[in-house]
């Protein structure tokens, strides 16, 4: 079985639920100042990329060893305690910082709203990634570098040079991003420039619509958000999207595959020569991966509870397929289906089907 590792990001997700019944048109109309709101029992999963994707991988069958850092703290010692109940450990543990934890508002009728404390996440490296650990490792996903400051600050230096050693030793690569906090450090960072430098290591690219459109064409990005709404819906997604897939491939990456909300997937992969340049220790076959180009509706949840962790699952269920060897139409349907399961809870785990599973309802209808 490939080995994969997954790095990057990791926090604790504190999720308040709210009454079910009731719907609220904006998150104004609830927060208001001095007014008590009264919610069920929280919801505390471990976030952030390494747990999502990570776990998630885990989950669907794959051998993964997950790489991040916590604090030496109460929110250190729950995420190292939930990890430990799935069979996954090997966290740093940095004495010197706080561990990130999210405070996440999924309000019935409203889009999620973030409280987000970096915490341990900005002081992770290249050095936090130990060479024992890439020895067999066929695939390396990295999660949130948005939401890491040293992975971010100098144009992306110690990310470039964290992807350019996964290439030289044959290791398949693969990227994911966050949404950034505009006024935030990171959303001032040339995160164009920071991507025109590390795309030509990433054989996987795997951002959402809103934040590579915020990236890499704020015009677009401006005029699509000018109505504060969600830009992904209703998306035109040969006109909006596939023009952000055509420019990512041209600034490196082999293959991408855009998250566009209620507007489904796409799915665009580089040609012959630059499919061949993917990782070797993957055994990517150039033939069936160059060329391709697949617009991916979603898939109709059962109901929806929280979206948390719904983009990271997606990813997993992509990255699970291409490690099996599927078809890339098979590896990004089951992708999109995977994340219809997993709305249907709050957190990003308890929603998960196995492959199978999901490509035998597909084969179904649906």
């Amino acid at each position: 079985m490939k080995k994969v590792i997954s790095a990057g990001h990791i926090c604790l997700d504190i999720t308040p639920v709210f009454p079910a019944e009731k719907q609220y048109d904006q998150l104004s109309s609830l927060l208001v100042p001095g007014k008590l709101i009264q919610t069920e029992a929280a919801d505390v999963h471990t976030g952030g990329s390494v747990a999502n994707t990570g776990l998630a991988l885990k989950l669907l069958g794959c051998d993964v060893k997950l790489m991040g850092k916590v604090g030496d703290d109460a929110f250190g010692m729950m995420i190292r305690n939930i990890l430990a109940r799935y069979g996954a450990g090997g966290l740093l543990v940095d004495p010197e910082s706080s561990t990130s934890y999210s405070v996440v508002l999924a309000v019935p009728g409203v889009d999620r709203v973030f409280l987000h404390n970096p915490g341990a996440n900005d002081t992770f490296t290249g050095d936090d990634i130990p060479e024992s650990a890439l020895e067999d490792a066929a695939l390396f996903h990295f999660g949130y570098p948005t939401l890491m400051r040293r992975t971010w600050e100098n144009d992306g230096a110690e990310l470039i040079s964290m992807f350019r050693r996964m290439k030289e030793k044959g290791i398949a690569t693969s990227l994911d991003l966050a949404a950034v906090d505009p006024q935030s450090p990171a959303g001032h960072a040339d995160w164009e420039k920071i991507l025109t430098g590390v795309l030509p290591y990433v054989d996987f690219f795997v951002p959402s619509f809103e934040e590579l459109c915020w990236m890499l064409d704020r015009e677009r990005y401006d005029r699509l958000a000018a109505d504060n709404r969600d830009i992904t819906e209703g998306l035109d997604m040969e006109a909006e999207a596939l023009p952000l897939a055509d420019k990512t491939l041209s600034m490196g990456c082999r293959v991408v595959m855009i998250k566009c909300g209620t507007s489904g997937m796409l799915l665009r992969t580089a040609g012959k020569e630059a499919a061949a340049g993917v990782g070797s220790r993957l055994e990517l076959n150039a033939d069936k991966w160059s060329d391709q180009l697949v617009f991916q509706p979603c898939f109709k949840a059962d109901v929806v509870r929280s979206g948390t962790g719904a983009g990271d699952t997606s990813i997993a269920a992509f990255l699970a397929a291409v490690l099996n060897g599927r078809e890339p139409s098979s590896c990004i349907a089951l992708a999109s289906a995977e994340g219809a399961c997993c709305v249907t809870a709050y957190d990003a785990l308890s929603g998960l089907k196995p492959l199978d599973e999901l490509e035998n309802r597909i084969r179904k209808g649906w």
